[in-house]
């Protein structure tokens, strides 16, 4: 599936076999036009956490579809080479998977990894982002994170690149 967005496109592989509940979901969203016009909201920086959020139709990180649904962890992460305990695993540059509030509470939100990221294997991974999606990726990137009063260098926030997802439409194969 392509998604064109204000900043360049983001093809997106969805993984059926991975995660069917979550595609259903994502693909149902997509259909109702949910997610046309929606900004990406958040862009972190952190040396384990690069990602870029999107999803919410509220642009506050609070929103959602109006209902919640299940986890579907991913069993087949490596280990992340930066923990020494073992608790998180890879989430690889260019995995597509959903944010959430905590265990079950899957909605509409989710995130791309532009760079490689250690988390605990808390989020459903729902497949992949394309090699030009990697790139606009890499763009929003290099733009930076809005500074603040309280943060003039800050590694969590809202995107210098403001990136808006045009229009988000499912193709005949998920």
């Amino acid at each position: 599936m392509s998604v064109p967005t204000s900043q360049g496109p983001l093809p997106l592989r969805l993984d059926r076999a991975k995660a069917p509940c979550t595609i259903q979901s994502f693909l149902h969203l997509a259909r109702h036009r949910f997610y046309d016009r929606t900004v990406c909201h958040r862009l972190t920086a952190y040396p384990t956490l690069k990602v870029l959020q999107c999803g919410d139709p509220t642009d506050t990180g609070e929103g959602g579809p109006g209902y919640e649904y299940k986890d579907e962890l991913p069993v087949d992460l490596p280990p992340a080479p930066s923990d020494p305990t073992g608790t998180r695993r890879l989430y690889g540059r260019g995995l597509l998977a959903m944010a959430n509030a905590g265990p079950n509470t899957n909605g509409s939100q989710f995130f791309v990894v532009y760079g490689n990221s250690a988390l605990r294997p808390n989020y459903t991974v729902f497949g992949t982002v394309g090699a030009a999606g990697l790139k606009t990726l890499d763009k929003i990137a290099a733009g930076g994170i809005e500074p603040t009063t309280q943060d003039p260098a800050p590694v969590d926030g809202t995107p210098v690149l403001r990136t808006e997802l045009l229009s988000v439409r499912p193709s005949c194969r998920p």
